[in-house]
């Protein structure tokens, strides 16, 4: 079986592919456009670690190049693809939207166009619980009415409409609506990773809405075993599947644990700002029926292991 990772430097990309090659029957090709978003340091220590299996092939590509795209999909044979490359971070949205537009939009149409002409059997691709926006009713489900409130939001929505005008028949398209992941070789920008760089550099964090809001947080380790049973899934039409633990945490209520585990203190508690959202809770039932999966990992032994990963390649962020 043949796999392309898009986005396989990236925080989820990279830990999906970790368990996938060891599998010896996946062949994995992954591509990534190193981008300074956030630590490159850290995409390259990714990058070198998948690189040391012989069965995983990269290449440099940037989602709007439709060229190298065309080329690698004339040279390898992509039975499935995952989707992750995308432009990230919510609170980014606001200086740099254009970035959103240009990868989020742009380059999706280029790799839905350009994989159109293989024959691709399922395309997995990166949605977000951003769609949600702000809702009143929780948990929310795949039905639920999206209204997404930034440009990241939005530009996820649209992947999902997109695909029902722009698609080939012979490929499932499966949307993934990630809650908040995080864990070991997370993204810096993140609450968790971002509170730990902070203590260790003994800088003021600015704590959004002093805390009093909720994150419905999944943990790497459960995503990656939820996409790798999906894999052998059968799909008798696109679908949409939220992945989250629908487990919502309150912020408060991590920052006093990370309080607790690292003494560091130094927190500066500011107004909630207007592009994100006040609560994110997902209902899983589709899911865990599609994949028989009910069992998810504790939440503070997960904060424990992400500290400890923290402890060891702090340098790398």
């Amino acid at each position: 079986m043949n796999i392309l990772i898009t986005g396989c430097a990236g925080f989820i990309g990279y830990s999906l592919a970790t368990k996938l090659l060891k599998n010896k029957e996946i062949k994995l090709f992954g591509f990534d456009n190193l981008n300074k978003f956030y630590s490159v340091k850290l995409k390259k220590k990714r990058l070198s670690n998948l690189k040391k299996n012989k069965n995983f092939k990269f290449y440099k590509i940037d989602l709007t190049n439709k060229k190298k795209l065309s080329n690698l999909f004339q040279n390898e044979k992509i039975d499935i693809i995952f989707h992750f490359a995308a432009q990230a971070g919510v609170r980014y949205v606001s200086s740099h939207p254009e970035k959103f537009i240009k990868s989020n939009i742009l380059g999706f149409h280029n790799l839905l166009n350009t994989s159109k002409n293989y024959n691709i059997k399922k395309f997995f691709y990166a949605s977000s619980s951003s769609v949600y926006g702000d809702s009143n009713k929780f948990p929310v489900d795949e039905k639920s009415s999206l209204n997404p409130k930034n440009i990241y939001g939005l530009s996820k929505k649209l992947n999902e409409e997109y695909i029902k005008i722009n698609f080939n028949k012979k490929t499932k398209y499966i949307g993934l609506r990630f809650f908040t992941v995080y864990g070991e070789w997370g993204r810096p920008d993140m609450l968790i990773l971002k509170y730990l760089d902070y203590a260790k550099k003994n800088k003021t964090l600015y704590l959004n809405n002093s805390g009093n809001h909720w994150r419905d947080f999944t943990y790497i380790d459960d995503v990656t075993k939820i996409l790798s049973k999906l894999i052998s899934q059968e799909f008798k039409k696109n679908e949409i599947y939220n992945i989250c633990s629908n487990r919502p945490i309150l912020i408060k209520n991590l920052i006093s644990y990370l309080i607790k585990k690292t003494g560091y203190d130094k927190i500066k508690n500011v107004d909630l700002n207007n592009f994100e959202v006040f609560k994110t809770h997902g209902k899983n039932l589709k899911l865990r029926k599609k994949i028989n999966f009910s069992k998810y990992s504790n939440f503070k032994n997960n904060v424990d292991k992400t500290i400890f990963w923290f402890k060891k390649y702090n340098h790398l962020i």
